[in-house]
């Protein structure tokens, strides 16, 4: 039975590489397939069969001219069926919700984004207005729920994968909110959620193993402040989910107040606010709520500091130390190899620098602080998406089988939607 159990998953892993190579490169001979893959001929052939038969993948002929002294017909491409299966990515954020209606092919076909509001939603009312937010999205997109094989949801704040829960997020009012329990009971589908950093984090493993793998760490500074994990080739999320809680691990005892209602914590420091707050010599037990920060804030901010305002700098100045001392303990704990720094707050990088270096080097002794590669990361919103994607579809070249005659795409490839109110 062990023996049997071994083969099977060798297989499946197998069938997984085959599907990442076509999703990656496109139409491939099994030949070529073969060399990219490094699986013998047998192997890929009886795989290749496999997913044919379940309707996975489509044949068709290569349009290469054939050479001169070539015989016979031209070779026989494979490539996926994006019609196959669909899922849905979802990104939670602070009054948006955005939904990417995506094929088996990793391709998005449709997108919208639907505004709530983020002050009042809770426990009881947020799961439904997700639930008609999607049924709305699948209507329009003329794709029914029975062809939606898996839902992704990407949060802000402390997220409970185990449970499926939001415990707590600066998008709602409220605390303990219910996602997986509920999306699964309105709809015949797989239902994930994870910390938003966390899609960063598996967004850039996807698009770039070679750089971003073994042990490396994402900090997104935003509205927010989060951490995504990569240890020994595989995210990290803990025991219940909520591992790397960057932001909300304390810097100084009964300091600034933060957004989670606790006094000293990193993000009370590094954040939107945490900044306006600084350069407008507000008391640090100013209620975040009341400050005027986020997007806009923050460019007005990083304005000042431009034009050499020095309450704007010295506030990126200190906020860059407090960066150091963070990053100081991350490297201590797991000896990342390389440590990415994303989010909108990195436009202002460039007046942080310096105390970065300057917290690191007095929290750290050299020989760690050496040991690492910092990359800065223009922010780019589709980090998550492509994240939500890259698992979504990892796990379903391994587990979904398809069926020998998939049910044509009624959605006709449908364009992108604009936002509902």
């Amino acid at each position: 039975m062990k023996r049997k159990a071994d083969r099977d998953q060798i297989r499946r892993q197998n069938r997984s590489i085959i599907l990442q190579a076509l999703r990656r490169n496109g139409p491939t001979a099994r030949i070529d397939l073969g060399q990219t893959t490094r699986l013998s001929p047998a192997t890929v052939t009886a795989i290749t069969s496999d997913l044919l038969d379940q309707g996975l993948i489509l044949s068709l002929e290569s349009e290469e001219p054939k050479a001169p002294q070539a015989r016979g017909r031209p070779r026989t491409l494979l490539k996926l069926n994006p019609d196959a299966v669909f899922t849905l990515c979802i990104r939670l954020s602070v009054n948006n919700i955005d939904l990417s209606l995506v094929d088996f092919a990793g391709d998005v076909t449709r997108e919208t984004r639907v505004h709530f509001d983020s002050s009042t939603a809770d426990a009881d009312s947020f799961p439904q207005t997700l639930v008609e937010a999607i049924r709305q999205f699948l209507h329009e997109a003329g794709v029914e729920p029975s062809q939606m094989r898996e839902i992704g949801v990407a949060a802000q704040g402390v997220v409970e994968t185990e449970t499926g829960l939001v415990a707590w997020s600066p998008a709602f009012a409220g605390r303990k909110i219910p996602i997986v329990h509920p999306l699964q009971s309105a709809f015949d589908a797989d239902c994930y959620i994870s910390n938003d950093t966390n899609m960063i984090t598996e967004a850039l493993h996807w698009s770039d193993p070679n750089r971003y793998s073994g042990t490396f760490a994402v900090i997104m500074l935003d509205y927010g402040v989060g951490m995504g994990l990569y240890l020994n080739n595989q995210l990290f999320s803990g025991a219940s989910g909520t591992a790397a809680e960057f932001g909300h691990a304390n810097h100084i005892p009964g300091g600034a107040l933060c957004r989670c209602g606790k006094k000293g914590c990193l993000e009370a420091y590094l954040s939107d606010y945490a900044l306006v707050r600084a350069a407008t010599h507000l008391p640090e037990d100013t209620d975040p709520g009341t400050i005027e920060a986020g997007v806009s804030g923050l460019g007005r901010l990083i304005e000042l500091a431009g034009s050499g305002d020095e309450d704007a700098r010295n506030a990126f100045h200190e906020a860059g130390r407090v960066l150091g001392y963070g990053i100081a303990r991350v490297i201590a704990m797991i000896d990342p190899k390389r440590l990415v720094l994303t989010g909108a707050a990195v436009r202002a990088f460039a007046f942080m620098k310096k105390g970065m270096w300057e917290g690191l080097e007095e929290a750290l002794v050299a020989d760690l602080r050496n040991n690492f590669t910092l990359d800065v990361m223009s922010w780019n919103e589709d980090f998550i998406r492509s994240g939500l994607i890259a698992q979504s579809m990892e796990r379903l070249d391994k587990d979904f089988l398809g069926n020998a005659t998939p049910k044509a795409n009624p959605s006709a490839r449908p364009g992108t939607s604009e936002a509902t109110a």
